[in-house]
């Protein structure tokens, strides 16, 4: 993402007078509105007047020294299930349609709009959220970055919103992390997407899929980036990361389920990561991790997701089915069979394996592995179910562990500059937010190097 700038260098632009909001937004409104792009599969709607109304304000507010931060006046893209006042929060849905538009802004977009972050629009997703391939059949699926000419899926659910960012449509992007969201599209994209630690987010204002383990996230073009985007979002001081020292860094490479079935290009970009970083000063350890295999026991029968889409979902369905993507009503019609003590084992399970996993990674700053084992499918080649589930599982299987394990992680990309999108997600668990940013801003600049 050489050729797209970062939050500190719009900021720096911006203070300097080298650039102001209303051209920032005026760009990426051109780029959203060329019919020879993406932005009419990226965008479930696009705020033209009111991004316009908020970058002339900014500018006028940084006239007198005034702007609420560094960064007022920069555009942003926010998820189609995150409540904008006065719009219709449709999830990726037509099943929405004729809901009525938000009384409120959803806390995190809320928290945007106070930094002065430009809220430009509203971005595509697989409906509900619920897979890790970005296709979507009601509004169109946004193409890959890499070789567009081919058609591979951005990722999902988030796909919009990683497709708003590396096409330069928005500086930054509002996500959801259920079992990837952030990451893999972000993966795909060869940009930077995070999971925080959930806890940290206030969840109100949006659509869920499954309340136990959703997160919300950002998506942007670097891990300082995806750090300030963060520290809105959970309400807290934006403050510089400052790179840990990767001397002396210990990091576990798990051998347990992450490296299973993984494509040659993934293995291949995974391990010179890893020999990058070795050959750096880190200390890399390969771990079991019997935790990751104890988590298939929670998803037999659709897991959290399923019980709790369900919950959420059961009376909408029974009016409007119809209007539901087949594939993601199959998934969600799955809850219906899981009792009350069925979910109570769930929860109780996901407690023990939890404090396993905390014990078991506490010598080491981080995890590392690749976030997704496979390069971008071809949206041609998901056609058939069984092609478009076995590589929804692969997209998945990785970063749902993390969200299963209430944990936080970050995916950067490692590949090699014209080579497939492939990510490297360092990991950890929850409430360890801080070092896995100070982690991966030093990572990113060797793994890339």
């Amino acid at each position: 993402m050489s050729n797209h700038p970062t939050l500190a260098t719009l900021a720096a632009d911006l203070a300097m007078g080298r650039t102001t909001a209303r051209k920032l937004v005026d760009d990426c409104l051109a780029k959203i509105a060329d019919e020879a792009g993406e932005g009419a599969r990226v965008f479930i709607h696009v705020d033209a007047d009111g991004a316009v109304a908020s970058a002339e304000a900014m500018d006028r507010l940084r006239r007198v020294n005034a702007e609420p931060s560094p960064f007022a006046g920069i555009p942003v893209s926010i998820k189609d299930l995150f409540d904008i006042k006065g719009q219709v929060s449709r999830a990726g849905s037509r099943a929405l349609d004729d809901a009525p538009p938000a009384a409120n802004d959803a806390p995190v977009v809320a928290r945007l709009r106070r930094a002065g972050f430009v809220v430009i629009g509203r971005t595509n997703m697989t409906e509900f959220a619920y897979s890790g391939l970005g296709i979507n059949p009601h509004y169109g699926t946004p193409k890959n970055c890499w070789r567009r000419d081919v058609g591979y899926v951005p990722g999902g659910s988030s796909s919009g919103a990683a497709v708003s960012i590396t096409d330069g449509m928005a500086h930054g992007a509002l996500g959801t992390d259920t079992g990837g969201s952030c990451r893999i599209p972000a993966a795909y994209g060869g940009i930077v997407g995070y999971k925080p630690t959930a806890r940290r987010i206030s969840l109100d204002g949006g659509i869920p899929l499954s309340v136990t383990l959703d997160s919300y996230g950002p998506i942007a073009r670097s891990v300082g980036c995806c750090a300030v985007l963060d520290a809105v979002l959970a309400a807290e001081p934006i403050a510089p990361v400052e790179p840990r020292p990767i001397k002396g860094m210990r990091l576990g490479v798990p051998t347990t389920v992450m490296l299973d079935v993984l494509d040659s290009a993934v293995a291949r970009a995974f391990e010179r990561a890893l020999d990058r970083l070795a050959g750096a000063g880190a200390a890399i350890e390969r771990i079991a991790v019997p935790e990751f295999a104890e988590i298939a026991a929670l998803n037999v029968g659709g897991g959290f997701s399923a019980a709790e889409s369900w919950a959420w979902h059961r009376a909408l369905i029974a009016e409007k089915a119809e209007l539901y993507d087949p594939r993601v009503l199959s998934r969600i019609l799955r809850g219906e069979s899981l009792s009350a003590a069925d979910y109570v084992d769930l929860l109780r399970i996901r407690r023990a394996i939890i404090a396993g996993f905390e014990r078991r990674v506490t010598p080491y700053d981080a995890l590392i592995a690749p976030t997704v084992a496979i390069t971008p499918p071809t949206i041609a080649d998901l056609t058939h179910d069984a092609a478009y589930t076995k590589a929804n599982m692969l997209s998945l299987r990785n970063c749902a562990l993390i969200n299963t394990l209430d944990g936080c992680a970050i995916s950067l990309p490692c590949h090699r500059e014209g080579d497939a999108p492939v990510g490297l997600m360092l990991a950890a668990a929850g409430g360890s937010d801080r070092r896995i940013f100070e982690l991966a801003a030093v990572i990113e600049k060797i793994v890339r190097a």
